[in-house]
Order: structure tokens, then sequence, then C-alpha cells
């Protein structure tokens, strides 16, 4: 039973929330910071580049996070 240890699975766990909403979060505010909307941008006028921006900002946030978490 060493290897269920209750502690350290609730920690991550919480932890793992923590950092979902804090990237959602962030990508809330990305959203607002740009002009229009993302959804639009991407999905009706197919633009490729702001795809990838928002794509580059979700995996930057996301070491950020698991960085600043993990220690």
């Amino acid at each position: 039973m060493e290897y269920l240890n209750v502690k350290a699975i609730t920690a991550s766990i919480i932890y793992s929330l923590l950092g979902i909403i804090i990237l959602v979060v962030s990508f809330y505010v990305f959203n607002k910071l740009t002009p229009g909307t993302l959804r639009k941008e991407i999905m009706e006028d197919h633009n490729n580049a702001l795809a990838i921006l928002g794509a580059a900002f979700m995996i930057s946030m996301a070491l950020i996070i698991s960085a600043a978490i993990h220690g």
C-alpha cells in the first residue's frame, strides 16, 4: 500500500484543478485583450496564424503553471 499515498494523490488532483482553472482564466484574459473574438476569427474566418498564437499561448501558460506547481 506504499504506492497508494492518499495525501499525494489528493494534492496532485487539487494542484491539477488549480492549474486548469488558472489556465482557463488566463486564456479568457488573453481572449479579451485581443481584438475581436478568437472563436469567430479561427472558426469562421479560418485565421491560422491566430490559431497558432492561441495554441502557443496555451502551451506556454501550461508549462509555466506546471513548473510553478511542481517546484
